[in-house]
């Protein structure tokens, strides 16, 4: 209905111009480590127990989460070594597998009846086209980001919905709300690069944004991982996973 989103226009005039052992755009550049080291750490502690009754409805969706945000980390650092439009790419497909990831992990937690693998693939589908869509526009000088920023709004709106309804354990809520709430701080981040940059020094805002959506997605990982150590049963929530096996 709003029509067309374009990027903004000097999107990728970043304010980090730090260099360090010959790496332009040092900051931008170095903080998406973070990224991988979360989704090994994820990998490591979560997929030993890929078929536990606490994450098996989940896993799907939540390893498409954890590729989609390791494979982040080296496209976001491509894209910064250099930043244009056709670098870009690279940094919005995994982001948009890693939101499509856990859009579905949460839905299987929540509605373990969903036919999760199918979803993930339907899904991760949609995050590649959504990015071929704002590639062949922006080609075309009239670049959508619609349908990518649906996937980026989605979570946001389904997910405390869905924790909501079907009484996700606390932890859990806690554990994404945290999540959310860092996501928005480093979209804010985001917009305020160079104010941050400027008022700061020693840091830009989207070096800034990188590091908190790094702690959004470590807050997911502590959540899950939580889960699985608790060893005392729950009601509601895991109550009704067992009503639907």
């Amino acid at each position: 209905m709003h029509g067309r989103i374009a990027q903004p226009a000097g999107y990728n005039d970043f304010a980090d111009h730090s260099a360090l052992s010959g790496i332009p755009h040092a900051g931008d550049v170095l903080s998406n480590i973070g990224f991988a080291v979360v989704a090994i750490w994820g990998w490591l502690a979560l997929r030993p127990h890929r078929n536990s009754d606490r994450l098996r409805a989940g896993w799907p969706g939540y390893r498409l989460f954890l590729i989609g945000l390791f494979l982040t980390a080296f496209g976001s650092a491509f894209f910064h070594l250099a930043p244009d439009n056709g670098r870009l790419t690279w940094d919005m497909l995994p982001i948009a597998l890693a939101g499509a990831g856990l859009l579905v992990g949460v839905r299987g937690d929540t509605r373990p009846e969903s036919k999760t693998n199918i979803e993930t693939i339907v899904l991760g589908l949609y995050a590649a086209a959504s990015v071929a869509w704002w590639v062949h526009t922006d080609r075309h000088g009239a670049g959508d980001l619609r349908p990518y920023l649906l996937l980026q709004v989605l979570p946001l709106i389904l997910i405390p919905l869905w924790q909501s309804i079907y009484r996700a354990p606390r932890a859990d809520r806690i554990a994404f709300a945290a999540a959310m709430a860092l996501y928005v701080v480093a979209k804010i981040a985001e917009v305020l690069d160079h104010e941050i940059a400027n008022t700061l020094h020693f840091v830009s805002g989207h070096t800034l944004k990188h590091l908190l959506a790094t702690s959004a997605t470590a807050a997911i990982v502590w959540g899950l991982t939580r889960r699985i150590s608790d060893g005392g049963g729950r009601r509601g929530y895991f109550g009704i996973m067992e009503k639907y096996r």
